[in-house]
């Protein structure tokens, strides 16, 4: 059965509809066609309000019409139709959205006159249209204006009938008993409707009274401040409050704005950006701005209470981005605004951000978090903001005046300049990377020019207020020049070394970048000349020249158009090279060649000029920084750099540390400490680009490669760069014992005391050299390669004739006894002698030998020398039928044939690799033993009189001591 109620529903919702439509008809229908003058704003203004009323009123029908036919559908079938099937009672909240949007939409119109504008431009059409609206409306004075009277006509239906609805609404819950299914549907709808009843009162209040404010104020001022969407919420006329510092002579509240008026000028506030302390002495309150504070004083507390309330409510409303329902306060945010929010504002005040819009997050007045500031110029700056300031990692564009190009800068900043880390591009396609402080380079950094420059160049090194400033390399593609050294003021100043691609080296004193003083220049041949130079590096003034094979030139240099280089001087053709003894054991028999080769170590330039411990400061100190400063989170990229191979994974990079923390590395870190644990913990955090140990060697990999690479493989550099790789290796210990000592503070636990100078060698030799040699390995071995090129040549032609023989007259020839050789290993064929067999004769030894090839470990290389040794002895053992231990002077020979089956390339170099790499605590034991043995057989291979005549038949195995 259907309640009365219902069918009151039903008569209400078909009245109302109609009545909707005769409103159509003859109010908004007529209103529309008064198509407003071009040149008049507010004309155009009042008419596209009148179509958005149009609009709501006809959304209004719909729902209408849509709940009229949902009440006949339940008066038809009330026996299959329930009372939830009715839409004001399941869709309630969209018939309030209806009349909602409807009331807007009338209240905007209302508040700038709307109706009043358009009657009057069809003044004689409405005049016959007033018994019309007289009969529509009930207890509306026939004297009233046109205008008004549309307004009523508008509205008054619409305020009857929701009054009505709440009406039947409670007289049908009142009818439905207590525990009826839709019992929470109706309470809900009379609540809803109920509200809605209290929205509609505020807003014609608010419309009324913000309708009335315009007629109070001037031309201007009303021109500035009418708008549509404003609602007036208090007027200092109305409740008196004072402002300072800013004097104003009315203040006005609206709902998305704070207005102060002073004379002629309008100060106006978003109140999104508006925040609200409470005051101290009951009377006063404060407001934040983005660029001003002001300080609201009432004459009493009550009108203090009103202001206040009022403002921290319409912020709130104004944050939350719609009006409070039903009316302003009742929404279920806190008290107090937050306060943190996100807005747009553009400053006005004169400084560094005049008429630069910013859009992100605030705190209290001031950008804070993520955020944009853009300038009319074209400048822009993307990232965050800490108390107003670019603080943390933020993206810079700078437009250049003279082309559609900008300068890119993405760095760390702090307090609204670059500092930490950064990476710039800019118009001229030179990057930089590297560190800055107080927006200037400063610490270590790259700057590089662009693929297409005229004169290419790259800078790898330190800087000082944005100047090369300390130890850096420089490479200069159109000369094909290197310069490493120091610099000063960001001119090559002090010690430096310059390697030109045609192979000639220089080192000398440098002063405002020009050579100055004595310095030394090795040419391609190996001639040395040490006296003075002009900038081109031309002997100039005395000097002495040294040639490759001892001669000695000592005199005066000079040149001149068309002579070429002349000199006038002594030169000594008796004269000998220095005594190399101190160099090499067995000099006696060894050529000419060979003992200006060993006074090459005499020309490694740079050592001792630029002491390594202070070369890469600036790349140590950024870690030794973030270790000393507990390894914060914040600090990690600003630091240590964000690994990036191009723009586009810049930001990318930004979101590493949420998969891979600093907690995460810490504590992993604490549960390898035990000696094979560490090793595998080390080798995957060298290997990580995004560890900080990673990000450590990733940057020493770069000085590595931009100092001995290239223009800068040369020979004379050997020394230089095995010192550095040395160093390396003790800096990345000593930075994760820097990250141990943190991980243990944050547990509350100590780091035992420092280690001495043994325990430190024992880790850096025996852990974390082989773990880093291969990130060098490629440029370090070059430089070997190149150094003892003379003597491998040698060893080569050397390994070339012994390889002629077979094996049994190799084994001859070596004076190998032959009750040792393994004639038991050849298989012959019938027709086939011992003579003829090659390459068969302690072939295990030869193969595992050959190993040491595949690695770049010294210590793995000394294994490999151990195990070759075992194989000879193994060999020879079974030969015997029984255990023996090789003396010196029976295991020199064998050795000597395995080398030379072997044919490992670059012996030399990879002998003194293993030599000058080797873990100390290896002196005086087996592996120094064998290595020393591994050089003797080297050097006896590259002897002249080896290709031509037999051996000697005794070997002096204590010449290996």
């Amino acid at each position: 059965m259907c309640n009365p109620e219902e069918a009151a529903l039903l008569r209400l919702e078909e009245v109302f509809s109609a009545t909707l439509a005769h409103v159509n008809s003859l109010v908004l229908q007529p209103l529309l066609p008064a198509a407003p003058d071009p040149s008049d704003p507010w004309g155009r203004e009042c008419l596209r309000l009148l179509q958005q009323l149009h609009k709501s009123s006809q959304q209004l029908w719909e729902v209408t019409e849509e709940s009229l036919h949902s009440l006949q559908e339940r008066l038809r079938y009330p026996d299959s139709t329930g009372l939830e099937s009715l839409l004001l009672l399941r869709g309630a909240d969209r018939v309030l959205q209806a009349h909602i949007e409807y009331i807007e939409s009338y209240t905007s119109c209302m508040v700038v006159q709307a109706f009043q504008k358009a009657a009057k431009r069809r003044s004689e059409y409405w005049r016959g249209q007033r018994k019309a609206l007289r009969q529509l409306l009930s207890g509306v004075s026939s004297e009233g204006s046109v205008g008004a009277s549309l307004g009523q006509a508008l509205h008054q239906p619409l305020a009857h009938h929701v009054q009505q609805y709440v009406l039947l609404l409670l007289s049908l819950g009142d009818t439905i008993g207590e525990h009826h299914p839709t019992r929470e549907l109706v309470v809900n709808a009379v609540t809803l409707f109920g509200n809605l009843q209290s929205f509609m009162k505020q807003e014609l209040d608010q419309a009324v009274a913000t309708q009335a404010l315009w007629h109070t104020l001037r031309g201007r001022l009303r021109d500035v401040l009418c708008t549509p969407a404003h609602r007036l919420l208090q007027d200092s006329q109305d409740v008196p409050v004072t402002v300072a510092p800013l004097r104003a002579e009315r203040v006005l509240l609206f709902d998305d704005a704070l207005v102060l008026l002073q004379g002629h000028n309008v100060h106006t506030f978003d109140l999104k950006l508006v925040w609200v302390d409470p005051g101290q002495d009951g009377c006063t309150f404060h407001l934040l701005t983005p660029e001003e504070e002001f300080s609201f004083c009432a004459k009493d507390s009550q009108g203090q209470a009103v202001w206040q309330w009022k403002v921290t409510w319409a912020v709130h409303q104004a944050l939350h981005g719609k009006k409070d329902f039903p009316v302003l306060g009742a929404g279920l945010e806190p008290s107090q605004p937050p306060d943190c929010r996100c807005a747009e504002y553009t400053f006005q005040a004169e400084g560094r951000l005049c008429q630069a819009t910013y859009e992100g997050e605030w705190c209290r007045g001031r950008p804070h978090g993520k955020g944009t500031l853009k300038w009319p110029d074209g400048r822009n700056h993307v990232g965050n903001f800490c108390q107003g300031l670019e603080h943390g990692f933020g993206i810079r564009l700078l437009p250049q005046a003279s082309e559609d190009k900008f300068d890119c800068y993405k760095c760390h900043w702090r307090e609204g300049s670059m500092c930490g880390y950064g990476i710039c591009e800019y118009s001229t396609d030179e990057v930089y990377k590297g560190y800055f402080q107080e927006g200037l380079r400063h610490g270590f950094g790259v700057l590089e020019s662009g693929p297409q420059a005229p004169q290419p160049f790259r800078y790898t090194g330190h800087w000082e207020r944005g100047q090369r400033s300390g130890y850096g390399i420089e490479e200069d593609g159109d000369r094909g020049e290197r310069y490493i050294g120091m610099w000063q003021a960001g001119q090559r100043h002090g010690p430096g070394v310059m390697v030109t691609q045609a192979g000639v080296c220089y080192q000398g004193t440098f002063q405002a970048d020009k050579t100055v003083g004595p310095g030394i220049l090795l040419s391609e041949d190996d001639s040395l000349y040490e006296g003075t130079f002009t900038r081109d590096l031309t002997l100039m003034g005395k000097g002495k020249v040294t040639f490759p094979n001892g001669f000695t030139l000592e005199g005066s240099f000079g040149s001149g158009a068309g002579r070429g280089l002349h000199t006038q001087g002594v030169l000594d053709t008796a004269a000998l090279p220095p005594d190399p003894s101190s160099t090499c054991k067995r000099v006696d028999s060894l050529s000419l060649s060979l003992l200006l080769f060993l006074l090459e170590p005499w020309r490694q330039l740079g050592v001792g000029a630029f002491p390594v411990e202070s070369r890469w400061q600036g790349v140590y100190s950024p870690f030794r920084d973030f270790v000393c400063a507990g390894c914060p989170r914040d600090l990690q990229e600003a630091l240590l750099g964000f690994d990036v191979q191009s723009s586009r994974e810049l930001r990318r990079s930004q979101d590493y540390l949420s998969c891979e923390s600093m907690e995460d590395i810490l504590e992993e870190l604490l549960q390898h400490r035990e000696p094979k644990a560490l090793q595998l913990y080390l080798r995957k955090a060298l290997s990580n680009s995004l560890h900080p140990l990673g990000k450590l060697l990733r940057t020493l990999m770069l000085t590595f490669q931009a100092t001995y690479a290239g223009v800068g493989a040369n020979k004379h550099l050997q020394e230089l760069a095995q010192e550095e790789v040395k160093q390396h290796a003790q800096e990345l210990w000593a930075a994760y014992r820097g990250l141990l000592r943190v991980a243990l503070e944050r547990k509350g636990q100590a780091l035992e005391e420092d280690e001495d100078t043994e325990t430190r060698d024992l880790q850096v030799h025996g852990l974390v050299l082989p773990l880093m040699l291969p990130s060098f390995y490629s440029e370090l071995f070059t430089l070997y390669l190149l150094l003892h090129e003379r003597e491998d040549s040698f060893y080569s032609q050397g390994i070339a004739n012994l390889s002629l023989f077979p094996d049994t007259q190799l084994l001859e020839f070596l004076d190998v006894q032959k009750h040792l050789w393994p004639l038991k290993d050849l298989t012959l064929t019938s027709n086939q002698r011992y003579s003829l067999v090659r390459d068969k004769c302690f072939l295990s030894a030869t193969e595992c030998l050959q190993k040491i090839m595949t690695t770049v470990d010294p210590r793995e290389k000394l294994e490999v020398l151990e195990r070759t040794y075992g194989e000879i002895e193994g060999t020879v053992s079974r030969v015997l039928g029984r255990e023996y231990k090789l003396p010196m002077d029976d295991l020199l020979p064998l050795l000597i044939y395995v080398v030379s089956r072997a044919r490992i390339q670059h012996l030399g170099a990879e002998i003194h690799l293993i030599r000058d790499m080797m873990d100390p605590n290896h002196t005086g034991g087996l592996y120094d033993f064998l290595l020393t043995a591994l050089e003797s057989c080297y050097e006896h291979i590259q002897k002249e009189d080896m290709r031509l005549h037999r051996l000697p038949g005794h070997w002096h195995s204590r010449e290996l001591w």
